[in-house]
């Protein structure tokens, strides 16, 4: 092994040689530490994992799986994969993972591939009631490529209609039935879904790309036992890098193997496999359970605290790290909450609500997350506090400078990126 130190990032030499993008990264990490992030999907990674982003690792091509590369020089490389591959099964009880998808949708393009042909039927949840895009959206390729039926949830409740799932899965008779979603804020029962699955033959998919991390974290039940496979992003709450990962049943492993790749993808990105390993690691700490219990608790904080102050939170509450809200109570549209909020150094996002009367562009509600603010340390009494800034900051933009200021004095008690790690 060579002497020589050498790990890859060098910001000085980023300096020197493109100044331009290196005053990007410092003003995005002012832009971070000055003001609330409450998007609900995204964290703060930590140190470490920002250093397997950053390392060599990034050079190496690796099609093919371990032992199994159609590169030569591999070897490092493979023991990484394999790490993150035994700590995976090993976190969340599963069969088979596979690391390589670069993204939430590339691992749901990839399951798609590995259980249905194009025009097939599939039963997902509607985009304007929580789904995602690629549950069936008519722009996104699961809409175009697939006979896509959905659900939604009830009006009167705001929560699933299971008795809907179960008659369109008669009716339908789905290859392939989705549940998971980008803006449902209640626990889903992966039961209730499993055994309608069973009724009609289907293949079940859980796309837990934003709960995964409540799974890792022991704070909310698992899909893992119901499912035969699991889609799922390594940010959000599981606080690893940008990207994707597969969880199945050992007799769906090669299907899924083969799905994303060579079907979906070329050669995965190994520094990003590495670092999904890191995050993996980091998840299997007391530590981690500490906080994904916490995130879940301050989301009802803020749910809670909203609601006082006249948004009125879409199924009476949440059961996980967001909520959403209906704004019209105060007056405002969801695009005019958040443009309002940003102004104010809150950073949050429009979002449609079940029934919306308004286009998604508008919107009538707001989507709020807790993973990042409890990276940084706080607690219920925070996101109290956080409440009373966003409720001020959306009825009252000529507040805008003044929240702002009160929003810096608080993210500043707890600094994203201290130098020493904070403790929920």
């Amino acid at each position: 092994m060579s002497t020589d130190q050498f790990w890859g990032p060098d910001f000085g030499q980023l300096q020197r040689e493109d100044p331009d993008i290196a005053g990007i990264l410092l003003s995005e990490l002012d832009r971070a530490r000055d003001g609330l992030q409450l998007i609900a999907s995204e964290n703060f990674t930590s140190p470490a994992v920002l250093a397997a982003l950053g390392s060599t690792l990034s050079n190496k091509y690796a099609e093919g799986y371990p032992g199994k590369r159609y590169y030569g020089g591999c070897s490092e490389v493979d023991k990484a994969e394999l790490i993150g591959i035994e700590r995976a099964k090993q976190l969340f009880g599963a069969d088979h993972a596979n690391l390589q998808p670069h993204s939430g949708a590339s691992a749901n393009l990839a399951a798609y591939g590995a259980f249905v042909k194009p025009g097939e039927t599939v039963l997902a949840m509607s985009l304007p009631h929580g789904g995602h895009l690629t549950h069936g959206s008519k722009v996104n390729f699961s809409g175009k490529w697939f006979d896509v039926v959905s659900y939604g949830v009830r009006e009167n409740t705001e929560t699933i209609d299971y008795d809907e799932v179960r008659s369109l899965a008669h009716k339908h008779q789905p290859r392939l039935i989705i549940c998971g979603a980008t803006a449902y804020p209640r626990l889903i029962d992966f039961a209730a879904f499993r055994q309608i699955a069973d009724e009609v033959g289907a293949i079940l998919m859980v796309d837990a790309a934003h709960f995964i991390g409540l799974v890792a974290g022991k704070a909310i039940p698992s899909p893992v036992p119901y499912a035969d496979v699991v889609t799922f992003t390594t940010h959000k709450v599981l606080r690893g890098p940008r990207g994707g990962m597969i969880l199945a049943k050992a007799e769906h492993a090669a299907a899924i193997d083969k799905a994303v790749f060579p079907m979906m993808q070329g050669g995965p990105l190994m520094h990003a496999v590495a670092a999904k390993a890191v995050a993996l690691k980091e998840a299997m700490t007391s530590d981690y359970q500490t906080y994904a219990t916490q995130v879940i608790r301050n989301a009802q904080a803020l749910s809670a605290c909203l609601a006082e102050e006249g948004m009125r939170p879409v199924s009476g509450g949440t059961d996980t790290h967001l909520a959403l809200f209906d704004v019209r109570g105060v007056g405002v549209t969801g695009a005019e909450a958040e443009a309002r909020c940003d102004a104010a150094r809150i950073t949050l996002n429009k979002n449609a609500i079940p029934y919306d009367p308004q286009p998604p562009s508008v919107a009538s509600g707001i989507r709020v997350g807790t993973p990042s603010v409890t990276t940084q340390g706080m607690g219920e009494s925070d996101m109290a506090e956080i409440g009373r800034l966003i409720a001020r900051a959306v009825t009252d933009p000529a507040q805008a400078v003044d929240v702002g200021v009160e929003v810096s004095q608080l993210v500043h008690r707890f600094p994203a990126y201290a130098e020493s790690p904070v403790s929920v």
